[in-house]
């Protein structure tokens, strides 16, 4: 028989076998319907998860026909609608909300015993720990190993110090220039300063244009983080960035200066926390204010493509993106593999570098507004200063326990902000934490993304997208006042109608 046709044999089979006669149809529910029965709880897990039809005959690898088929025999056994059309989502009734942990917990079970019978609560977390855990787009790059440069007649880093000034101005190799630097900061204490804001353009220049030896590479990166970076410093870094990898000749699109956003997203790969925020992004972009999102590592990657935002790898993709989707992913690997590369050095060192900050704010679009995310609570304000050296116009920086903009409103927050170029700083209290729900069963993103399709809800989670959203438009809108709510209720309105257009 030909495969074509062993094929359609195989797939008019499995619909076929989807067709057991109901409760209803025989009376009683006896042992010849048992298998049956058990398939519909199989098929309504899958319903639940996925939130429709067509995606539960994917993961369940039947005909969309087949799962409706069982859907409709499901009705007939609880005499329940189970789920009612929502655009193009299924939203599960009270009825199907109380049987979606037991049937979650029977699939687990189920899979537990089919695959070597392991305890199933282990397995459940151990699901939840890799499952935000994927494949980047682009692998980190590595750096270019370049050959040990001896200086003829090198002078020690004290001399090298001293003939600095001298020096600045004469017309030195990169790896000569690259020394001087070097030697301003780690001429050792009490004879060491930090470096000019011209001074760090230049080091950090030589460093994204290659022409740095490796092994200054290491020591420029670990010197300035044991120092502690300066605003100047890192303003320096940002504007080497900018220039050498072409983001000062780009602009927003046309119309969009004053009303899109800049949000990286660079979170770590040991972070466990779902990515929220980025349901807060989609809902800035349905209001109309174009986001472009960038960043790097699978967890992030993973999450952009559950929620269909669109991934771009150039400057010129991401423009047109913004104009026609409103929203858009650039990984940072595609758009300077130099600071990949930087950034992929973290596992030779355990520690962070300069470059984790300043990549925050390279705005490869220029964008007027951006809303950021940072960890240590010093650098949140260093990066604000750090901005209005470069010039950025409009900045909200949120302190959280990771680098990304994202609020978890159940403590008191202060954002530092610019608006027009004026710094300035907001206080707003905490909002009321209500009790977290129960994901037995469910892996974390498929969790995420069942608040964010309405088949699961959450109003711990919904309220630190909504607040996540609400600074979000009040940076975008340049908005001054200390009147958080009414942004919070704008962001509501968008989140109820969310998926009205799907």
């Amino acid at each position: 028989m030909r495969p074509e046709l062993r094929g359609r044999t195989k797939r008019a089979r499995i619909d076929a076998e989807a067709r057991e006669p109901s409760v209803t149809e025989t009376g009683k529910a006896g042992s010849s319907t048992r298998l049956g029965q058990l398939r519909l709880l199989v098929a309504l897990d899958s319903i639940l998860v996925e939130g429709s039809v067509t995606r539960a005959a994917k993961r369940m690898e039947l005909s969309t026909a087949a799962v409706s088929r069982m859907l409709s025999q499901a009705r007939e056994l609880y005499r329940d609608p189970l789920m009612v059309r929502s655009g193009r989502h299924l939203v599960p009734t009270p009825r199907a909300e109380e049987l979606r942990m037991r049937l979650r917990a029977l699939a687990a079970e189920a899979d537990s015993l089919l695959q070597g019978g392991t305890e199933p609560e282990q397995d459940a977390i151990d699901a939840i720990r890799a499952s935000w855990n994927k494949k980047p787009l682009i692998e980190t790059p590595p750096l270019a190993v370049r050959p040990s440069v001896l200086l003829d007649g090198q002078p020690s880093p004290e001399q090298l110090a001293r003939q600095l000034d001298r020096h600045r101005n004469s017309n030195k190799k990169p790896v000569e220039r690259l020394a001087l630097h070097l030697a301003v900061i780690g001429r050792g204490i009490g004879s060491s300063r930090p470096l000019t804001s011209e001074e760090a353009y230049d080091a950090y220049s030589i460093i994204f244009r290659g022409e740095a030896d490796s092994t200054q590479v290491g020591a420029l990166l670990h010197l300035m983080r044991y120092r502690g970076e300066t605003a100047a410093e890192m303003a320096g870094i940002v504007r080497a960035a900018r220039d050498v990898f072409g983001f000062t000749d780009s602009v927003a699109p046309a119309g969009m200066e004053t009303a899109a956003l800049d949000w990286p997203m660079y979170l770590s790969p040991m972070s466990p926390r779902a990515p929220w925020f980025l349901q807060a992004a989609v809902l800035v972009a349905q209001a109309g204010h174009p986001v472009l999102l960038h960043g790097a590592g699978g967890k992030a990657e993973h999450a952009v493509s559950m929620l269909d935002i669109p991934v771009v790898m150039s400057l010129t993709e991401a423009r047109i993106c913004l104009e026609t989707s409103g929203i858009a992913y650039l990984p940072l690997a595609a758009a300077t593999p130099q600071m990949q590369g930087l950034l992929g050095l973290y596992p030779l060192f355990h520690t962070r570098s300069p470059i984790n900050s300043a990549v925050h704010l390279v705005n490869p679009l220029s964008i007027r507004a951006s809303f950021l995310g940072v960890a240590q609570p010093a650098y949140r304000e260093l990066h604000r200063d750090a901005a209005l050296l470069i010039g950025q116009q409009d900045l909200t920086v949120i302190g959280n326990n990771r680098d990304v903009g994202e609020w978890v409103p159940y403590r008191p927050a202060t954002v530092y902000r610019i608006v027009d170029k004026e710094p300035f700083e907001r206080r707003f209290g905490a909002l009321q934490e209500p009790r977290g729900e129960t994901r037995i069963g469910l892996t974390s993103p498929e969790y995420w993304h069942a608040v964010w399709r309405g088949t699961a809800v959450d109003e711990r989670a919904t309220r630190i997208v909504l607040a996540t959203a609400a600074l979000a438009l009040m940076t975008v809108n340049r908005s001054r006042d200390d009147d958080l709510m009414r942004w919070y209720a704008t962001a509501q309105e968008l989140w109820e109608r969310r998926n009205a257009s799907k």
